[in-house]
């Protein structure tokens, strides 16, 4: 193998020669979807049904021989098109950059070290090393495995996981499941660790000669856009029913049947919502880009809708809710309690006992123990070390520390105790066995796990006095010992050892020697008790499912504030061995008063997340680990660790946060607040200002004026003037109150009865104020020729005016207009565009002409700017009304439930 690709397997290659491959290979990547061209988008956009009416209304103005009115209108459509193509541009730009961040790293050995490089960056002949979760990144050859099994259902269908060897395959042309010397790309490590050399990379591996394609963010849509199309549907029908009624009823009035059929066409225009879906999508695109800036990666994009609904977060305890930074506090060896100063990784501190450092050249019996207890969480350890960054597991990297502060160096121990064989840390033992040859000629097991299962196999003790057989009164004493460490909040392990083994024995972990107990802490996060609060005002309940130990997560829980509910009722923790034999009830019935699970399996996880799912609850479930993919994909939201995470919890989440950090994912349901909010105050600023277009012309009908609007002054308002408030509402900022209100119900429709009522009579509020304005108009100048032209000038500038300032009402449903008016700068330069551009239509001829509007006298701007104002008025004193009504309430304390919240 070295031969055919020039590789030292113990150093593996050289950066310059790695590099230089590269540049004749190509990058470890299969062929991307292709991305939509900019002339697609561009094409997509003359296809929609606003399209459609608008070259409708386009050819009766051709049939009327209004050819000026005919290119006004085919401006419009470019216009729209214009509009259309830079937010669906911007949305797929975002999206792309989106996947750009989602980047897998491989361990490999290079130049003699181990390091961590991009999956990406991988050529023939690199030597890659494999553990359990890890994606393997590439094909090749399997040189060294323990325990080493692979999940090749990707490729092969196998449900089954297959166990690899480092023998040759007998035959070279057999199937792919059979060759148990080869790994391949996309498939995952399940059980043990192993190294390989890389044969294949990007599309030469068999992942690219089959074509398999991962899927990309973005590429289906979300339940919250089908809920926006089906309502746009039903809008359209509703719409299109009410122009033709309007175009009825206008040629009773006597009007021209023609042009009522223009004006119906442009009010349909105007009603119709095409540009919901694609604000839509930008608010989706850029609500992902805010989460990802805060170390959150979304990957699917209805987990930005799910997260605004979230009720529960099942959260792991190390490194989410800690710094993960473990320290080694204490030993109980031969019946001494050894302290251990010293924080984190550094090498700074010292053990002692009762204050006196402990003398490591002495060879006295505790001594040796506590020398032998080192040894074994120093070898019986995968973790690697350069500096203080670490490679593996935190806990293993501690013992690690703590070996080296009594002196006892890593690669000096290896050297004396050549590890020889090993059996792997699994959830379902708790334990890690290796067996190593010792300076005599002999072999030895160090054994190191979760204290109830190493006791269990133990048949011997280590004493002050020597080693003496296992009794009861001891066992019970180290029982008492370990829950002591573990009320202290510290993550505890048992450490023992087994003399002249079988080498290769997999039944390692029985008749034990036992050493003692180490005593670890991980601190907790500055931010985490504040998150956790934040959780509890937002009515979101937090749960810590944790393998730890139940005395230590409970202490941990007290100390975040997780062990009482809103109420102040206190919350249990849970122990695994409660969960036994549960059926559904019981199930349903645990996960009600629970805040802490305790030395769970990932099993249980799966369990809790259907149990809470079964209450009601939009669960969000955080893992890291290969046996936590059920999990997380059972979850409505299934976040993965970014930095402990495995490649395979990864590929089975929804969110990947990338600072392992608790607040980050809270940040992230507030974000998905933000997005659905924005999406409803799109939706309540465009259909009110719709309706207010279409009741503007039917009231005038009915009222047997004249109309009060003109056709492209109508498309001017729904094209032009409308476009950007909307716009600059879909990027709203967070209202200080997102994350003290109930979680919104998933279930709940977007247009609810009230949402509906609320649009309806702020669309009539505004419809009320442009009549005004138009009947004083029309006494003022007359109903006919210059006169009727100057009321119409009126009533088209009052309502373009008013529809710009509701943007500002419709920014909150409670909070006032103005409580913070500048918190949007995209709101406050939308509304400057659009008054220039109202300027614009009434003192610059073109647009003059091409509108048929008047310049206006200062009465004219005093009655417009009252009648504009108006609506803004009354909806504030509403406001004020119902603020005024909610202080006089009692205030009760709000337990989390899945009442719908309403939009800020």
């Amino acid at each position: 193998m070295t031969l055919a690709f020039h590789t030292d397997i113990e150093r593996g290659l050289d950066s310059a020669d790695a590099a230089e491959r590269l540049s004749r290979t190509g990058r470890n990547e299969l062929a991307p979807p292709k991305p939509r061209s900019a002339l697609a988008i561009l094409s997509h956009q003359f296809t929609s049904l606003i399209v459609v009416l608008l070259v409708a209304a386009g050819s009766v103005s051709l049939v009327f021989g209004d050819a000026a009115e005919a290119i006004a209108i085919l401006v419009v459509i470019a216009l729209n098109a214009l509009i259309g193509f830079v937010t669906e541009w911007k949305a797929e730009s975002a999206l792309a950059g989106l996947r750009k961040q989602s980047v897998h790293v491989s361990r490999v050995r290079r130049d003699g070290v181990e390091r961590e490089v991009p999956g990406a960056d991988l050529v023939p002949g690199d030597v890659v090393l494999l553990a359990s979760g890890d994606r393997v990144p590439a094909d090749g050859r399997v040189i060294e495995q323990a325990g080493l099994r692979v999940d090749e259902a990707a490729l092969t269908g196998e449900s089954l996981s297959t166990r690899k060897s480092a023998d040759a395959v007998a035959e070279p042309d057999a199937p792919l499941g059979d060759q148990a010397s080869m790994v391949h790309m996309g498939t995952a490590v399940t059980d043990g660790r192993g190294t390989f050399i890389v044969t294949a990379t990007g599309s030469r591996t068999a992942m690219g000669r089959i074509g398999t394609l991962i899927a990309e963010v973005g590429k289906h849509g979300t339940p919250l856009e089908a809920k926006l199309a089906q309502l746009s549907r039903a809008l359209l029908v509703l719409v299109l029913a009410l122009c033709a009624a309007i175009v009825f009823v206008g040629w009773l009035r006597g009007n021209g049947f023609l042009y009522m059929v223009e004006v119906g066409i442009s009010l349909a225009i105007a009603a119709v919502p095409e540009g919901l879906l694609a604000v839509t999508t930008m608010t989706l695109a850029v609500g992902m880009q805010r989460m990802a800036a805060m170390h959150g990666l979304i990957r699917r994009l209805p987990a930005v809708e799910a997260l605004g609904s979230t009720t529960v977060i099942c959260t792991d305890k190390t490194g989410t809710l800690t710094r993960n930074e473990m320290t080694v506090r204490v030993f109980d060896v031969a019946g001494r309690r050894v302290e251990v100063t010293g924080a984190g990784y550094a090498l700074q501190g010292e053990l002692s006992v009762a204050g006196q450092k402990v003398d490591f050249s002495s060879t006295e019996a505790p001594q040796l123990a506590l020398q032998l207890a080192l040894r074994i969480g120093a070898l019986c350890n995968d973790a690697k070390m350069d500096g203080a960054t670490v490679l593996g597991d935190p806990t293993e990297a501690a013992l690690i520390v703590a070996a080296e502060k009594a002196g006892l160096e890593r690669v000096v121990l290896e050297r004396a105790y050549p590890r020889v064989h090993e059996v792997p840390f699994s959830s379902e033992t708790k334990r890690m066995a290796t067996v190593h040859e010792t300076p005599e000629g002999g072999n030895v097991a160090y054994v190191k796990g979760s204290p109830a299962a190493i006791l269990e196999a133990s048949g011997w003790l280590v004493e002050a006095a020597g080693v003496v057989p296992m009794t009861k009164n001891a066992m019970e004493r180290v029982r008492a010992v370990n829950e002591e460490l573990a009320a202290g909040a510290m993550r505890v392990l048992g450490l023992a050892y087994r003399d002249r083994p079988e080498p290769y024995d997999d039944d390692l972990i029985r008749e034990l020697t036992f050493v003692g107990l180490v005593g670890m802490i991980d601190p907790l996060r500055d931010e985490a008790v504040a998150t956790i609060a934040s959780c509890r005002a937002a009515g979101i309940r937090t749960v810590m499912i944790t393998g730890d130990q139940q005395a230590t997560a409970a202490e941990i829980a007290r100390q975040l504030g997780m062990d009482v509910d809103a109420q102040g009722k206190r919350l249990r923790t849970v122990h695994a061995r409660e969960l036994t034999g549960l059926d559904a009830v019981g199930w349903k019935n645990v996960v009600a008063d629970a805040a802490v699970f305790a030395r769970v399996s990932p099993e249980h996880k799966l369990r809790i997340v259907e149990a809470l799912q079964g209450r009601g609850h939009v669960v969000a479930m955080t893992g890291d680990g290969v046996n936590d993919a059920p999990a997380l994909r059972q979850a409505d939201i299934g976040i993965a660790m970014g930095i402990r995470g495995t490649e395979v919890a990864k590929d089975s989440a929804d969110m990947v946060i990338t600072d392992d950090n608790f607040s980050t994912i809270v940040s992230a349901v507030e974000q998905g607040r933000i997005i659905v909010h924005n999406v409803l105050r799109f939706m309540h600023y465009l259909f009110s200002c719709n309706l207010a277009e279409i009741a503007t012309v039917f009231g005038a009908i009915m009222l047997g004026w004249p109309l009060p609007l003109g056709v492209l002054q109508i498309l001017w308002l729904n094209l032009v003037t409308d476009i950007f408030p909307a716009m600059a509402l879909a990027l709203e900022a967070s209202a200080a109150d997102v994350m003290k209100q109930p979680p919104r119900d998933p279930h709940e429709p977007l247009m609810t009865p009230r949402f509906a009522w609320l649009i309806t009579w702020q669309g009539l509020l505004l419809t009320g104020s442009t009549l005004v304005a138009f009947a004083l108009g029309l006494r003022w100048y007359g109903a006919e020729g210059d006169g009727l032209q100057h009321a119409v000038t009126i009533a088209f500038m009052t309502l373009a005016l008013a529809q710009v300032f509701h943007a500002f009402n419709a920014r909150s449903r409670t909070r006032s207009a103005f409580s913070h008016p500048f918190s949007n700068a995209w709101l406050l330069g939308a509304t400057l565009v659009c008054v220039l551009l109202q300027l614009a239509a009434v003192y610059v001829p073109l647009l003059r002409q091409v509108l048929h509007t008047v310049p206006l006298t200062a009465p004219d701007w005093i009655l417009i700017a009252v009648a504009s104002a108006a609506p803004v008025a009354v909806v504030e004193l509403v406001k004020l009304g119902q603020r005024s009504r909610a202080s006089n309430k009692p205030r009760l304390k709000r337990a989390p439930t899945l009442v719908p919240a309403k939009s800020n």
